[in-house]
């Protein structure tokens, strides 16, 4: 493996880790920045992909769509396809609470439903990479 590839891979993993944190510490607000919190969301399970592919040498478009990206990563890696199609309900939150919406605030529920899907992807795709790739 090309050390700057597992460079660039941990680069890509060390940020979804961050937005982890943050979704987490939103949460901590009072009271809590559920749309923010949701946003993170997205974004770990979108760039925790992104890693993947590039851990494997892959290009990939830079949109936010969870679908694409989900689908490019379990073309690599099936016994990742249930986890990613789980994950595309996630994808909204890349932006539909950048600007005033008329769709209701979430509940502090459904964001830790959400965080904890995040989790479980960031994780999920950690567990398939060698140790040098790992942040």
């Amino acid at each position: 493996m090309p050390p700057d590839r597992a460079r660039d891979a941990r680069r890509w993993f060390l940020k979804p880790c961050e937005d982890l944190r943050a979704s987490r510490h939103d949460l901590t607000a009072t009271p809590p920045l559920v749309e923010d919190a949701l946003f993170h969301a997205q974004q770990t399970v979108e760039k925790a992909a992104k890693g993947f592919l590039v851990w494997h040498a892959r290009n990939f478009r830079k949109v936010h769509d969870l679908r694409e990206i989900g689908g490019a990563a379990a073309a690599i890696d099936e016994s990742l396809k249930p986890i990613l199609q789980r994950a595309v309900r996630l994808g909204p939150f890349a932006g539909i609470f950048r600007y005033p919406t008329d769709m209701g605030v979430p509940t502090i529920e459904e964001v830790r439903e959400a965080l904890a899907l995040a989790e479980e992807v960031y994780e999920s795709v950690l567990a398939r990479l060698s140790p040098e790739a790992r942040p």
